[in-house]
Parts: C-alpha cells; structure tokens; sequence
C-alpha cells in the first residue's frame, strides 16, 4: 500500500510542479493535444501505460 501513496505523490509533485512553474505554457500545450487526433492520443496514453507498467515491474525486481 505505501508504493501507492509513493507514486501517487510523485505523480502530484510532477503535475504540480507543470502548474507552478509554467502555468502559460499549459494552454500552449492543452492546444497542441487538440490538434492530435483522438486516437492517437488514445495510442500514446496506452503506451505511457505500458511503459509505467514495465518501469514499476524494473523497479520491483531490482528490490525498489
């Protein structure tokens, strides 16, 4: 249960950091992924999913 807590935090600090540091570049980058057609952007979610899973089953082996 604490590697949930773990990564949901890091995932937080990430976005967040997004947020507090380059709020204006946000809008910039919300219309670049409105210009990607939504199946595309389906692809790279399931890709960012897959490579998430493969990094968290390195991590495990590796006794992380």
């Amino acid at each position: 249960m604490g590697w949930l807590f773990l990564g949901l935090g890091l995932v937080l600090v990430l976005e967040g950091l997004v947020f507090a540091l380059a709020p204006s570049r946000l809008d910039d980058i919300l219309e670049m992924m409105r210009a990607i057609p939504p199946e595309t952007r389906r692809l790279i979610g399931l890709a960012a999913v897959a490579l998430g899973v493969c990094l968290v089953a390195v991590a495990r082996m590796i006794g992380v």
